[in-house]
């Protein structure tokens, strides 16, 4: 190569290189240096050169079939290497997009599952998990003039920062910001109404809106989050709630009526009571004063169990208070095939194999649950949360035999007799 040719081979390196950005610069000279020199070489290769390179054409010949035989390993190398790649790739992807297909599939089924539940009367919102609640917040409902209606809806759309209309006059509005009345959240479950936040927030807890069911905003904004179009929508107004809390404690509440139109009475709220199986663990006497109360505070009644007895649930529950399970005696009597007996004046319950001390709750008999063995042939207990037995076989009770009376009135003569020669042949004492 001469120096004319050499410069000008550089010289377009150069030009070529200055014309990229500068993360491409070191790719674009060691691109451009091959072909320069390969141009410089092909250009100024004498003619001896050639001679000679045609006078050995087998050596050539075997030269690049060397050289081709060594490009075509490499080149089989490489794409046997790309197509284990190229298995194991789609492999890895194939496994990535069904964990995220399962994972999309359980958050689908999570959020299909929520349910929005609105208790006016309570003043309160629940989000459920199918029958688990996860969620509980106030809410300020509409006004007894303007109530929030009841019934079953879903949640029609979702709005962030929403506009306010005013009902009475359509031309007025207000953006979203803090002078919004409906807060930075809507959800709609019915024409106009929807569940909302607020910029008044002290009306929470109260009946206050024309309609609509006002919550903080942070309640609010979580709400949202939870549910999506489509999400059913339970509006309810009820006074009365019982509830089974974790720990398997039944509490129930009276609210006051907001809206004047549901009166509760000691029967009525006995009913809802039963359904927990505790209405016979709280006199009429608390329940009435209760009703009068109406504040929604929480009265804890017990902790309830279900019953089997080989394997047939009975439709009274065992219930836990003040330190004693009771179980339902004649229930028990009944599923083990035993007689029962009930002393009112000692507070005794008598069974054909046994006797223990029972309780009248409401003129329903029970027994604790240490004493089932002693009363009916039973086997178990408590088994996690329900108790469980089975029948088993009691022996017969081994008697003394009784004399007949004759003879026990002989026999007493006689050891009188015998105790009257005793004393004559006693010596005196003196």
């Amino acid at each position: 190569m001469n120096k004319q040719h050499l410069t000008a081979a550089v010289l377009s390196a150069a030009i070529l290189t200055s014309s990229l950005p500068l993360t491409s610069a070191a790719a674009a000279v060691t691109d451009a240096k091959p072909q320069a020199a390969t141009v410089a070489t092909t250009t100024t290769e004498p003619a001896a050169t050639k001679a000679d390179t045609a006078t050995t054409p087998a050596k050539t010949d075997a030269t690049a079939s060397t050289a081709d035989t060594g490009k075509a390993d490499t080149a089989a190398t490489t794409d046997t290497a790309k197509t284990e790649t190229a298995k194991t790739e789609p492999a890895k992807t194939e496994t990535a997009e069904k964990t995220e297909t399962a994972a999309k599939s359980d958050e689908d089924a999570i959020l299909d599952s929520r349910k929005i539940s609105i208790n006016l009367a309570a003043r309160s919102l629940a989000v459920y998990e199918g029958t688990k609640r996860i969620r509980l917040y106030p809410i300020g409902p509409g006004k007894e003039s303007t109530p929030t209606p009841v019934g079953y809806f879903k949640v029609e759309s979702k709005d962030l920062n929403p506009t306010w209309t005013d009902p009475d006059d359509p031309e007025y509005s207000i953006p979203s910001g803090d002078a919004n009345p409906l807060g930075y959240r809507w959800m709609e479950f019915q024409g106009n109404y929807g569940i909302h936040g607020t910029n008044k927030p002290e009306s929470i807890g109260h009946y206050v809106s024309n309609g609509c069911v006002r919550m903080n905003e942070k309640d609010v904004e979580a709400v949202f989050d939870l549910v999506k179009v489509g999400t059913p929508v339970e509006i309810t107004y009820n006074r009365i709630v019982v509830e089974k809390t974790p720990d398997d404690q039944v509490a129930f509440y009276i609210y006051p009526d907001g809206y004047d139109r549901q009166p509760l009475d000691v029967a009525e709220a006995t009913k809802w009571l039963k359904g927990y199986g505790v209405q016979n663990f709280i006199s009429d006497e608390d329940i009435e004063q209760k009703i009068i109360a109406s504040d929604g505070e929480p009265t804890y009644i017990g902790k309830v169990y279900n019953i089997t007895v080989n394997g047939k649930k009975l439709e009274n529950k065992a219930v836990e208070q003040d330190g004693i399970t009771y179980l339902p005696a004649i229930d028990l009597a009944d599923a083990s095939g035993v007689n029962l007996g009930w002393d009112e004046k000692d507070e005794v319950l008598i069974s054909t194999i046994g006797k223990a001390t029972g309780y009248d709750k409401k003129d329903n008999l029970y027994c604790n649950a240490d004493d089932v063995t002693t009363l009916f042939p039973l086997k178990g207990g408590r088994n996690g949360k329900e108790y469980v037995y089975k029948t088993v076989k009691v022996p017969p009770k081994t008697t003394q035999p009784v004399k007949p009376a004759a003879e026990t009135e002989k026999t007493t003569e006689t050891a009188d007799a015998a105790q009257a020669g005793t004393s004559a042949t006693q010596p005196e004492t003196k």
